[in-house]
């Protein structure tokens, strides 16, 4: 197997949560947008988690863009997240909220804040630098996440449902965003997300988590196809 293909690999990554298992074993193509799907409490986030590094794998290796990050703090991992609730500081305007990330301390060169600028008129929200996160729409709050993954030049994007709480306009339109950042930057992207709609219209990759483990995992057409598992079969019908 040619691991050169693979931006995100799991080799026999397992771990225990209370009373639940959990052991994946994939390897996720370089470049795509790959969505990870199957029931509440499946494991999505877990894989997400442990690839962020918030959660710590006890047998196993994960591998990202090609380094092995299984024991490394989440800061250092080459990765950038954006969660459902933006994660966006209340009492710091928009600008400071997009700078932390790329530097925590906020001690920024002037490259890094025409960077800043740059990223905020790419999601089109050029003049909100001084705006506070309680003042913007749910929608605008989301470019403000987007901003801050762009700022972060990461290879590798996670997206733990970053729409389920916008209406299907904007879900649509911060889908379409997404693409937009993704095809300027060519990263590797894993979102997770519970609509078999949005899963066709995004991803070039599928991941089907089921009972804590890897169900299926296949390229987009062969994914929707759901011919390879009762599961996901039922995913694509809700």
């Amino acid at each position: 197997m040619d691991d050169r293909r693979f931006s995100i690999e799991m080799r026999d990554v397992a771990l225990r949560l209370g009373t639940q298992d959990f052991h994946f074993d994939c390897g996720l193509p370089a470049g795509a947008v790959i969505a990870v799907t199957g029931a509440s409490g499946a494991g999505k986030s877990t894989f997400l988690n442990l690839l962020a590094g918030f959660d710590t794998a006890t047998r196993g290796k994960i591998v990202l863009a090609g380094t092995d990050v299984t024991h490394e703090y989440p800061a250092r991992r080459a990765v950038s997240l954006v969660f459902q609730d933006n994660n966006l500081f209340a009492h710091l305007d928009i600008f400071t909220n997009v700078g932390l990330g790329i530097d925590p301390a906020m001690k920024l060169k002037a490259a890094d804040r025409q960077s800043i600028l740059s990223a905020l008129e790419k999601v089109g929200l050029a003049g909100f630098e001084r705006r506070m996160p309680g003042t913007l729409s749910g929608g605008e709050r989301q470019r403000a996440a987007f901003a801050r993954a762009l700022v972060r030049n990461r290879p590798v994007l996670l997206l733990d449902e970053p729409f389920a709480a916008l209406d299907p306009g904007l879900r649509n339109e911060m889908a379409a965003l997404l693409l937009e950042m993704h095809r300027e930057t060519g990263n590797t992207v894993v979102v997770v997300s519970h609509d078999p709609d949005e899963v066709e219209r995004i991803a070039d990759f599928g991941l089907f988590i089921e009972d804590g483990a890897v169900a299926v995992a296949a390229p987009i057409g062969e994914f929707l196809a759901g011919e390879r598992h009762p599961g996901l079969t039922q995913f694509l019908r809700s």
